[in-house]
């Protein structure tokens, strides 16, 4: 059997610079590009719901008169049971596959909608974010990992940001529901609101039914020929299927001259029980530095307060001297378009330029846009009887350079490092618990959005998120190696050194070089 570590850097790695390094030139292909495009509709759920629920608490408090604790609950529960929902997703995977969990989260979650809609007190409403929240979780789980692992190398970056471009779009989606069903009667206006969000469920449901199943999990299976015939479709040339087949194969501990259509998989390849012991109790270097990487990463990109600007803008306008409904809900918009725009930056240079570029830019530039936010609100914090212009739209112009640069990478870039990372064993459960971490953080933050604004200042609060963005930098500058351009099956390879993964880079373009060297020689004899 072939050295999987060997087959890699002959293949190539990206650069001997582990940040550049020269972009791979690819062909996009269509129906990878299509299938992605049904999975990663998913998102949407979370986005719309994030979006929505910014404008639509300001009329449920109104309507069902519920104080502002029970607002904070009602507002971050959701990513609270999404955790569990992601935790349940990545067994659920593992064993009905990629495509039924995604089918099974537009079910949840339509479920979810029409409880919310219908809803005639706090308790009833409460039973439908638990249950919307159990959709929200199985979605953001199973789409960047399904993406991932339908996706041609060279563009697995940029079909795995749609993550977060359809989570944008669904933002924008429920900003701009809020401000046109605002119009109606109060009692009526939310649950319209509420209710919307079953559309696009219904949609994630259908689009279940005809996209294929992960080639990794049918190799999981022992199903190798259906397999093989996905990745033909998939790939962006035979050979490229070829060898995806074969780190597949390798990786599931399947012999590589074995070319049965059915065979028969090593059980401690197949995750479950096992997944668990390596990964927590005797995890080899490799995996503890991924875990650390993947679960890390998404922990800090809710911890840098970002879903508090974009839940919590209408407060944060009022705050900031905007004081008419519609000129909040307005502002609002402005800020899903901005979130929009920005996103597709990542999305077509994601496998241009690499993972560690956007990521470090992104977060560097956020860590400004949140501390220039401080500054701002707490000026006109200090003023609160003038109506100071020029602090207002500084303020305003913050909130929109917090979500563009967190749109073009960091955001996007913890979806997509962290469903490529894991080793095809562990990549369900690894991938179900990073995204479970996101939405605790997530929960936490928004349940104790307006507590902590009451106690330090709605200032004071940024200047904290600001600080935590910072420490984010230092952790993805350190810890955090370039992925672009690699297999799947290739990336255990990378990890394992941690803060000195950049001599592992070194060793492996040296590897690469000898290996190219011996090839050169033998093709000549």
């Amino acid at each position: 059997m072939a050295d999987p570590q060997s087959r890699a850097v002959t293949r190539g790695v990206e650069s001997s610079n582990p940040d550049f390094g020269p972009p791979p030139k690819a062909t996009k292909n269509k129906y990878a590009l299509a299938c992605a495009l049904l999975a990663c509709m998913s998102s949407i759920l979370l986005g719309y719901d994030t979006g929505v629920m910014s404008g639509g608490m300001i009329y449920i408090q109104r309507d069902l008169k519920i104080s502002d604790v029970q607002k904070e609950v009602l507002v971050g529960t959701i990513n609270v049971y999404s955790l569990l929902g992601s935790a349940i997703a990545g067994r659920t995977c593992d064993w009905v596959g990629r495509r039924y969990t995604i089918a099974m989260a537009g079910v949840i979650f339509f479920v979810g909608a029409f409880l919310m809609a219908f809803a005639t007190n706090y308790a009833f409403l409460m039973v439908g974010r638990f249950v919307a929240g159990i959709g929200v979780g199985y979605a953001m789980m199973i789409a960047p990992v399904y993406s991932a692992e339908i996706s041609p190398r060279s563009i697995r970056g940029f079909i795995t940001s749609f993550t977060e471009v359809f989570i944008n779009f669904g933002v924008l989606l429920g900003y701009v529901s809020n401000y046109f069903f605002a119009k109606l009667a109060t009692n009526l206006g939310w649950r319209f609101m509420m209710g919307v969000g079953a559309i696009p469920s219904v949609m994630l449901f259908v689009g279940a039914l005809v996209m294929p199943e992960s080639p990794r999990w049918l190799v999981l299976q022992g199903k190798v020929g259906m397999a093989r015939r996905i990745l033909e479709k998939t790939s962006e040339s035979l050979q490229e299927a070829q060898e995806r087949l074969a780190d597949i194969k390798e990786a599931a501990g399947i012999p590589e001259d074995n070319h049965d259509e059915v065979v028969e998989v090593p059980k401690d390849r197949t995750g479950g029980k096992g997944a668990w012991r390596e990964m927590f109790i005797h995890p080899t270097r490799a995996v503890l530095h991924i875990t650390i990487a993947g679960i890390g990463l998404c922990f800090f990109q809710q911890a840098s307060g970002i879903d508090s600007v974009v839940m919590y803008s209408p407060t944060i306008f009022g705050n900031a001297g905007i004081k008419s409904d519609s000129g909040k809900l307005l502002a609002t918009i402005s800020v899903g378009v901005t979130k929009t725009i920005f996103i597709l930056v990542s999305t077509f240079y994601l496998d241009k330029f690499g993972r560690r570029i956007l990521l470090l830019t992104s977060t560097a530039g956020l860590v400004c846009s949140l501390v220039g936010l401080g500054i701002g609100l707490t000026v006109i914090d200090q003023h609160p009887n003038e109506k100071l212009t020029g602090a207002i739209a500084f303020s305003f112009f913050c909130v929109l350079a917090s979500v563009a640069t967190f749109s073009m990478g960091l955001g996007p870039v913890a979806w997509v490092y962290s469903s490529e990372i894991f080793p095809l064993r562990l990549r369900a459960l690894g991938s179900g618990l990073a995204a479970s971490m996101n939405r605790l953080i997530s929960g936490v933050i928004l349940m104790t959005f307006i507590s902590l604004y009451k106690a330090i200042t709605i200032g004071g609060a940024f200047f904290l998120f600001g600080g935590i963005a910072f420490v984010a930098f230092v952790f993805f500058f350190t810890l955090l190696p370039e992925t672009r351009g690699r297999g799947l099956e290739e990336m255990e390879e990378l990890f394992g050194t941690f803060c000195k993964w950049r001599s592992t880079v070194r060793e492996l373009e040296e590897k690469k070089k000898l290996e190219s060297e011996k090839k050169e020689k033998n093709d000549l004899a």
